[in-house]
């Protein structure tokens, strides 16, 4: 009886340790570069700064992208000049975001307005599992109309590409603000 009694002591003193515990759940730290910006003003009817993480690609004046190899991702662009039908490009820029209704669970928009400039527009986030996170246009009124959409290279998991595209949003913004008509 003593032996076991010195067996149990042991075994709990020795089996004891700290050791043996479960690990907490790892999370997936996604770190980016500090963005440096620089302005992009050839070949297109308007001027902007963007991201030097970014390449900027144009195919022709009215189609240039910028594209985020390491996150596999590009902000596509479209200038169409205004000619009297302003109301049909407002009112296809508004539907454009809706398209993704489906799959979104919201789609809140931030209105954009710079005076000195003369540029004014609408940034959508489209909050959900939808193609395109972030699409946005931009206008004088008169002669110019702007308009853009995120989208990325992998299968629409709001979660996963959250962290990107807030990454990629302020790179939006950046551009939605250094923005000029030529």
């Amino acid at each position: 009886m003593r032996g076991v009694l010195v067996f149990m002591s042991l075994f709990f003193v020795l089996g004891c340790t700290s050791d043996v515990q479960p690990k907490p759940t790892g999370y997936l730290r996604l770190e980016y570069p500090v963005a440096a910006y620089t302005s992009f003003d050839d070949l297109l009817d308007f001027s902007f700064e963007y991201n030097t993480n970014a390449l900027v690609k144009v195919r022709s004046q009215v189609t240039p992208r910028l594209v985020y190899p390491n996150m596999r991702a590009t902000l596509y662009l479209n200038y169409v000049p205004v000619e009297n039908n302003l109301d049909s490009l407002l009112n296809d820029a508004y539907k454009l975001p809706f398209k993704h209704i489906s799959k979104a669970e919201s789609i809140p928009e931030k209105v954009f307005i710079n005076y000195q400039n003369k540029v004014y527009g609408t940034l959508f986030s489209v909050v959900g599992n939808a193609a395109s996170q972030y699409q946005f246009f931009l206008t004088d009124s008169v002669d110019h109309f702007l308009v853009g959409s995120l989208y990325f290279y992998a299968r629409p998991n709001f979660d996963s590409i959250y962290p990107a595209a807030i990454h990629i949003q302020k790179d939006i913004v950046r551009l939605m603000e250094t923005l000029k008509w030529k």
